[in-house]
């Protein structure tokens, strides 16, 4: 799995380009259109470019969303009618931008990093906005749409989503965003919780290798997670975007929930260098193991050993020399050596259990 995933641009071409290739995108895109105001909504599934222009001429807010690959004509045909930026437009189909805030005349241009975990792997998907005079935009390159609550809040006309302007509909956008990181680090703390037992109880390679993941991981979501402070903190501070004050209150709440965010993936960063401390610590101790029950027996054997090999020379008296073995020739020789062997072995072991070295 790759660290990250960027389309790039070959050198050297003119900036605002889109279509770089006439390959498919793997998500085809659909663009959804909502239309409402305090009495009443209305909303297009599927929809095109063309039939979006009649949102020019309404006094409603209108949100616009592109959800899947970008295409480029699509995006090409939405600038020219709204006015677009083309470098706006060329972030949103390199996906894998840094998260960023840009001024493009008098439409304000965002992008967010949406983490989620596929298959026990953390991602980022790339959320890009717009907010014009009363038309919104948002483009998300995933298969799934993260946007569905913020539809059924303006479908069921809760809260004031539908009383206010598109720039609370921004923040409402930019907080779920936020928020959803959430249970993408629950599920991160649940996984390192369980790999700390695992550690804990019987360590093995597939732990350690899951280890280093979740180590990559949170890099990766440290890296795409951290300038949204920059972010909140533009969108709480910057008088020129189109950001009414009211509104900017609630965009405090959404840096508050970043910073608990960046702490969190602090602290699961430290823990996944700890869990890896841990498990070479454990992998050490139990070698330390292995080796003091290999010396306890080395060490048991030694002295029996040297027995053996002493009377192992086999000088016997036949020679009737004064310095041969008397004890060759002896009725209980043998059985002797044994008990002196099992003596010194059986002595030995209460020694070492006595110093609790085993």
């Amino acid at each position: 799995m790759s660290f990250f995933t960027k389309r790039y641009h070959p050198p050297g071409t003119r900036p605002g380009t889109l279509r770089i290739s006439d390959k498919p995108y793997p998500t085809p895109p659909h663009i959804t259109l909502i239309d409402y105001s305090d009495t009443e909504l209305q909303e297009t599934q599927d929809t095109t470019p063309e039939a979006c222009r009649a949102a020019l001429d309404r006094p409603t807010t209108t949100w616009i969303h592109m959800q899947g690959d970008a295409d480029p004509d699509a995006l090409m045909e939405l600038g020219a009618i709204f006015g677009l930026h083309e470098l706006a437009l060329e972030d949103i189909v390199n996906s894998g931008q840094r998260p960023k805030t840009e001024l493009y005349d008098e439409q304000l241009f965002i992008i967010l990093s949406h983490p989620l975990m596929e298959d026990g792997y953390a991602e980022t998907e790339q959320v890009s906005l717009f907010l014009g005079d009363h038309v919104i935009f948002s483009f998300h390159g995933g298969a799934h749409d993260p946007f569905e609550p913020v539809r059924k809040r303006l479908r069921k006309h809760t809260g004031r989503l539908r009383t206010k302007g598109p720039d609370y509909l921004l923040y409402a956008l930019v907080d779920l965003v936020i928020d959803q990181s959430f249970h993408v680090l629950e599920r991160f703390g649940a996984e390192l919780e369980e790999l700390e037992e695992q550690l804990l109880a019987a360590p093995t390679r597939e732990t350690l290798r899951r280890l280093h993941e979740l180590k990559r991981d949170a890099l990766l979501l440290r890296r795409m997670l951290w300038p949204q402070r920059e972010v909140l903190n533009n969108l709480m501070r910057n008088e020129e975007y189109p950001i009414q004050e009211e509104i900017r209150l609630y965009f405090r709440d959404c840096y508050d929930h970043t910073i608990q965010i960046m702490d969190l993936l602090e602290t699961y960063r430290d823990m996944t260098t700890g869990l890896l401390d841990l498990y070479l610590s454990s992998v050490s101790n139990r070698l330390n193991e292995t080796m003091r029950v290999l010396t306890v027996i080395a060490t048991i054997f030694i002295p029996l050993t040297f027995i053996a090999g002493v009377y192992g020379m086999n000088f016997g008296n036949k020679t009737d020399s004064p310095w041969a073995m008397p004890e060759l020739n002896w009725y209980y020789g043998y059985p002797l050596i044994w008990g002196v062997m099992l003596a010194v072995g059986a002595g030995l072991l209460y020694l070492f259990k006595r110093k609790d070295w085993f």
